[in-house]
C-alpha cells in the first residue's frame, strides 16, 4: 500500500508524458517513416521478461524454412557502441549487445544488426545486403519513427498487461490501448497444462478487437542431461521460469540471481565461483553466456573441474501454430508482391 501511495504519482507523470509522445506523433509533430521492405516488429508494453528474443528466433526459422532471407535489427542494448553495427566474425557484446549476440551465434548465415534509429538501420541493411527481403525488427514498439508492416505483441501469461501499471508502479512502459496497434497478440511462458478453458478466460478478459488474432505460447528448455547439482546463474528479468524448469531435474539446485542484462564485473565473478564450489557445474542462460564468455570465469571454472552450460530454450506455442505462421506467411508474402508490382 506504501509502495502505491508513493509511485502512483510518479506513473501518472510519465503515463503522461508517454500520451503526450504518441499525440505529437499523431498529430505528425513528430516525424514517423515507412520503409521499402516487409518489417515485423516482435515487442512488448512492458518492460523486460516476455520472451521477445525466443519468439524473433522462432520467427527467423519460420522465414528462412520457407525461403525467405530475413535480417534482425534491434538496438543492441547496454552495448559500448553508437550507430549502425553489422555483426561479423569480430562481434561481441559490448559491440552489438548480449540479444543480438546470442542471435549471431545461433545463425551464422542471419545478418544481424543494431542501430539505435530503426529507420536508418533497415536502410543500411537494404544497401549492404539487398538479398534481404524481410526485417524482423527486435523490441520495437517503442520506436515511432518507423511504421512496421506487421506487429507482434507479447505480453507473459503471469502478468497480463491489462494487470499491470505504468512504471514505476508497475512494468508498463507504455500505454495500454497501444496494444490496439498490434496484428497479432502472444501471450507468452504459459504453463505446461493450461487448458482450454483457461485461454478462454483470458481471451475473454483481453476482448481484442476482430481484426487481432490471439495465440498462446510456452516455452520449452532443451532436455537435462548433466549429472551433478548445479548452481543457476542469471541475469535475465524474471529467472523463475528457467529455475521451475531445473528443479524438476535437479531439486537441490540453486539460484544467484543478477538485474537484467547484467554486466558482470570482477567481484561478481569471484563470489560465482565461491558459490560455485558447492555444486558440479554452473547453469545459465543463452543470454548470460553471451556476457560470461568474456569474462575469467568459464578458464576458472573449467580450473576447479567445473562446466558453465547455457540451457537452450524455444518457443512451444499451445494453440496451433499454423495459425500464427500464417499471419506471418501471408503478410511477407503479399508486401512482397506489392512492393515490386
Amino acid at each position: 500500500m506504501l509502495k502505491a501511495l508513493l509511485y502512483i504519482p510518479l506513473s501518472c507523470l510519465y503515463a503522461l508524458g508517454v500520451l503526450i509522445r504518441h499525440w505529437l506523433f499523431d498529430k505528425r509533430l513528430l516525424p514517423s517513416f515507412s520503409v521499402d521492405i516487409p518489417t515485423i516488429c516482435v515487442g512488448n508494453i512492458a518492460a523486460g521478461g516476455t520472451g521477445k528474443t525466443p519468439m524473433v528466433e522462432y520467427i527467423v526459422r519460420l522465414l528462412q524454412d520457407n525461403g525467405f532471407h530475413p535480417a534482425v535489427l534491434s538496438r543492441g542494448y547496454k552495448r559500448l557502441s553508437r550507430g549502425f553495427v553489422l555483426a561479423d566474425d569480430s562481434a561481441t557484446v559490448d559491440t552489438i549487445g548480449d540479444e543480438a549476440m546470442q542471435l549471431h551465434r545461433k545463425f551464422p548465415d542471419l545478418p544481424v544488426a543494431v542501430c539505435e534509429h530503426r529507420v536508418r538501420g533497415v536502410k543500411q541493411l537494404q544497401r549492404l545486403l539487398p538479398d534481404v527481403d524481410v526485417v524482423v525488427l527486435d523490441d520495437a514498439m517503442q520506436h515511432r519513427t518507423i511504421r512496421c508492416g506487421f506487429t507482434v505483441m507479447l505480453t507473459p501469461y503471469n502478468n497480463l498487461y491489462i494487470d499491470d501499471h505504468m512504471l514505476p508502479w508497475g512494468m508498463l512502459r507504455d500505454l495500454p490501448s497501444r496494444s490496439l496497434k498490434a496484428d497479432a497478440i502472444v501471450v507468452t511462458k504459459c504453463p505446461d497444462d493450461i487448458r482450454p478453458i483457461d485461454m478462454r478466460v483470458v481471451d475473454n478478459r483481453l476482448h481484442l478487437p476482430t481484426y487481432q488474432l490471439l495465440h498462446f505460447a510456452g516455452l520449452d528448455y532443451a532436455p537435462m542431461e548433466q549429472d551433478g547439482n548445479p548452481l543457476v546463474l542469471c541475469g535475465i528479468a524474471q529467472p523463475q521460469y528457467m529455475m521451475n524448469y531445473v528443479l524438476q531435474h535437479y531439486p537441490k539446485a540453486e539460484l544467484m540471481a543478477f538485474p537484467d542484462h547484467h554486466r558482470y564485473a570482477p567481484q561478481d565473478i569471484e563470489a560465482i565461483l565461491d558459490r560455485a564450489k558447492h555444486f558440479d557445474f554452473v547453469l545459465t542462460t543463452e543470454k548470460d553466456i553471451q556476457r560470461l564468455r568474456t569474462t575469467p570465469l568459464v578458464e576458472q571454472l573449467n580450473q576447479q573441474g567445473k562446466r558453465l552450460i547455457a540451457l537452450p530454450i524455444r518457443v512451444r506455442f499451445c494453440t496451433p501454430h499454423e495459425l500464427f505462421d500464417r499471419q506471418i506467411l501471408t503478410y511477407v508474402r503479399e508486401n512482397k508482391i506489392n512492393r515490386k508490382s
